[in-house]
């Protein structure tokens, strides 16, 4: 447990690094065709559909790799 905490922790780090050094890097996630956008007169409401099938897959990739017995 106390090993998978530090993992995740260094990833945190990593890309809180990212988006600090090069915030234009991940500019195009939440923009992708497929992430709804509905603008009334009273608000906005934001759908990210497309943009967390990407990070999903993403993880899973991750993970797979890293944590495979």
């Amino acid at each position: 447990m106390g090993r998978t905490l530090i993992l995740i922790g260094i990833a945190f780090l990593v890309a809180g690094v990212l988006f600090t050094v090069a915030p234009g890097l991940f500019s195009w996630f939440g923009r992708l065709p497929g992430d709804l956008r509905i603008e009334t007169k009273t608000g906005v409401i934001f759908i990210p559909v497309t943009s967390m099938i990407v990070a999903s897959l993403a993880l899973t990739l991750v993970v797979n790799l890293f944590f495979r017995r």
